[in-house]
């Protein structure tokens, strides 16, 4: 398939096109380039790609496309809640605008990167995608609003489908340092202390970056059918932790690493067990890494290419990279590029 990946030159993104190439499918990506910068170790190969702002796409760029897999968003629910405005703009509106443009341009397949944060505050019982969505935070409420948007436009000639991500982790070229498991093993890495800013009680699903490129993989594949205007969750019942056994996990890893619960930021109301079923019985998904073997990875990672802590603390993570662009005259207050990075 000809595919349009947007979000390439993001964490996700950037170990999701090499996937898809594998499988034989023609890629090209969409990508305003605000995370092209945040490289750990050699310079990612990427795709051929079409530099735009998601806000500005057009339906000539999507014609002659057979899918798009939709990732580009502002991923971060601190983000969200200093500019929860962008977030609506750029996560809702954009997406939902990307969609219609792409069903006007002959696009038959949709697939967009959900979360399971959709489920905000559901307790300690696992959840099924049937189960009431309770989104905590602007990042999570944008993602349900399009999940119901894209969902009206689906019919024979356009099928969309959810895939409900887990909490990522694991090591990419482009590297996340503000998601749990990659933020612990960085901590572990620069300080030897594991930091839990809540209480640890929390619980977190979650799943390999490198899985959640084999689940869009399995879904661009699977018969319309099967996936049709559905939402899967993607990730593993084993993975399902509690911040504090993430954080016990990290120490395991890391050598001469220790836990701290601080407890500062008290009860995190984002906390939800999930149900992976539905996918694997609707295309034989599985995830194949487990927490422990993903911080392994990260570890050797950080240490064979110097992670250091001004990286970690600006370039790694969301929020202190866009304020530095910001600061550095190259973005405006919308997120939008006044001039091109250095």
């Amino acid at each position: 398939m000809k595919v349009l990946l947007t979000g390439h030159q993001g964490y996700l993104g950037t170990v999701m096109a090499p996937a898809l190439q594998a499988e034989g499918h023609h890629v090209v990506g969409l990508d305003s380039g605000l995370f092209a910068s945040c490289v750990l170790g050699p310079e990612p190969l990427d795709p051929p790609g079409i530099r735009a702002d998601l806000r500005d796409v057009t339906v000539d760029q999507l014609t002659g496309f057979d899918a798009v897999i939709h990732l580009a968003a502002l991923s971060n629910d601190p983000l969200g809640a200093l500019a929860p405005e962008l977030t609506y703009d750029i996560n809702h509106h954009a997406s939902v605008r990307l969609a219609r443009l792409a069903k006007e341009a002959g696009v038959r397949r949709f697939l967009y990167a959900s979360t399971c944060s959709v489920y905000g505050a559901a307790g300690d019982d696992l959840v099924t995608e049937d189960a009431p969505l309770r989104p905590v935070t602007p990042y999570a409420e944008s993602k349900v609003r399009v999940e119901d948007d894209v969902a009206a436009m689906a019919d024979d000639s356009f099928a969309p489908v959810f895939l409900r991500n887990a909490t990522a982790f694991g090591f990419s070229p482009r590297l996340r340092a503000d998601i749990v498991v990659n933020n612990l093993v960085a901590h572990a890495v620069l300080t030897s202390a594991v930091r839990v800013l809540s209480d640890g009680t929390p619980w977190r699903p979650l799943v390999h970056a490198r899985d959640i490129a084999r689940a869009f993989v399995m879904a661009l594949a699977a018969p319309v059918e099967r996936i049709h205007c559905a939402a899967f969750n993607v990730g593993s019942e084993a993975n399902n932790l509690t911040v504090a056994e993430i954080a016990q996990t990290v120490v395991g890893v890391v050598p001469f690493s220790h836990q701290v619960i601080t407890g500062e930021t008290g009860p995190d109301p984002r906390s939800y067990r999930v149900d992976f079923s539905r996918f694997r019985d609707a295309v034989g998904f599985d995830a194949a890494w487990s927490v422990r073997d993903g911080a392994a990875e990260l570890y050797q990672a950080y240490v064979a290419y110097g992670l250091c802590q001004n990286d970690f603390a600006q370039k790694f993570t969301r929020l202190p990279h866009l304020a530095g662009l910001r600061s550095d005259g190259l973005l405006d207050d919308s997120m939008r590029w006044i001039r091109a990075a250095a």
